[in-house]
């Protein structure tokens, strides 16, 4: 019998998966993508993750990030990250390397895909494996969460979308770049010396390039230089019940997603994949929840705070103007976040 199951062979996974393999356990994952896997992604990453793959013995190349800037029309805000910059790195270079490292740590990975689990006291199986523990780190629209009987109905909030594609264009700026509209917000990422990638996050359904039409001085400049297709995730918004059930856990995006207004994903995957398994090393599955509370805290209330803001176009438009009046304020909430 293996010590730790994971299902999903993403960032969270993966990261699971080599915290598991430095502690001694013996880990499997289940992924049905071949690797690297690409999705559609801010990438973005803040100190902290990036701090959290460099733990793990993860280099990944890219653009250093040095904060976030707050932009509509002519009016701006902006905040540097205390100490270390984040990282803009693409979703593939960043996938390779957790990959790599597991294998390195002697982690299996396995094509295929978890269904149905079966519980014991001592025991849990899936995908014709058993191990002592599982880790359901199958993403936003985690068919285990549901499975598990852990998946809670979204409520009455809008539904959002979001779309990303990369353009050949040399950075103008190492800042992540938030773009505000009525309808929506533009990210701008740098991902390498002549790469950007522009996200586009919107309750609005229609298609990338309309959605950039919201946007005309950063669509004047990116005209033209599209550099490969469109990939879209949505809607965004998941909850679930609790982080457990049994001897199974959630991570990542599977555990429950706010948003990707405040860019926090891969960070969050990397700290919650690490509570995870030190919960399971030390045989406290029942920590887990509260401890996954406690790390996605700020950003949980953060970004509601935020979407609160932009769910109306009469809010929506006062958001940079009034980060532009209150630096420190907005200084404080950039570093709460990174």
């Amino acid at each position: 019998m293996i010590d730790l199951l994971v299902a999903g062979g993403g960032p969270a996974g993966l990261a699971a998966a080599i915290h598991a393999a430095r502690v001694g356990m013996q880990a499997v994952v289940v992924e049905p993508r071949a690797a690297p896997v690409d999705k559609a992604c801010g990438e973005g990453i803040m100190p902290s993750g990036v701090a959290a793959l460099r733990s793990l013995g993860v280099e990944v190349s890219g653009h250093d990030l040095r904060g976030i800037r707050y932009l509509a029309g002519a009016r701006r805000a902006e905040a540097t990250f205390h100490g270390s910059p984040g990282l803009g790195v693409r979703r593939t270079e960043l996938h390779a390397a957790l990959y790599q490292r597991a294998v390195e740590l002697g982690v299996r990975i396995v094509p295929g895909k978890v269904g149905e689990i079966r519980q014991a006291h001592d025991r849990v199986s899936a995908a014709g494996l058993t191990a002592r523990w599982l880790i359901a780190a199958d993403g936003l629209h985690s068919p285990l969460r549901r499975e598990l009987g852990l998946d809670r109905p979204g409520g009455a909030y809008p539904r959002r979308y979001g779309m990303r594609r990369h353009y050949r264009i040399a950075p103008w700026t190492d800042f992540v770049e938030v773009h505000w509209s009525r309808h929506g917000e533009a990210y701008v990422t740098p991902v390498g010396d002549n790469l950007v990638g522009v996200a586009v996050l919107s309750r609005d359904r229609c298609s990338y390039d309309e959605h950039l039409m919201a946007f005309p001085a950063l669509a004047a400049v990116l005209g033209g230089r599209g550099a490969n297709s469109v990939r879209g995730a949505g809607p965004l918004r998941q909850r679930a019940r609790s982080q457990r059930a049994g001897r199974a856990l959630l991570v990542g995006d599977a555990a429950g997603y706010v948003d990707a207004l405040t860019g926090e994903g891969i960070a969050l995957a990397m700290a919650t994949a690490a509570a995870a398994v030190s919960c399971l090393a030390a045989a406290r599955p029942q920590a887990y929840p509260a401890q996954w509370a406690r790390l996605t805290r700020r950003h949980r209330l953060l970004t509601e705070g935020l979407l609160r803001a932009a769910r109306y176009p009469a809010t929506a438009r006062l958001i940079v103007p009034a980060a532009h009046r209150a630096p420190a304020a907005f200084r404080a909430a950039v570093h709460a976040l990174q």
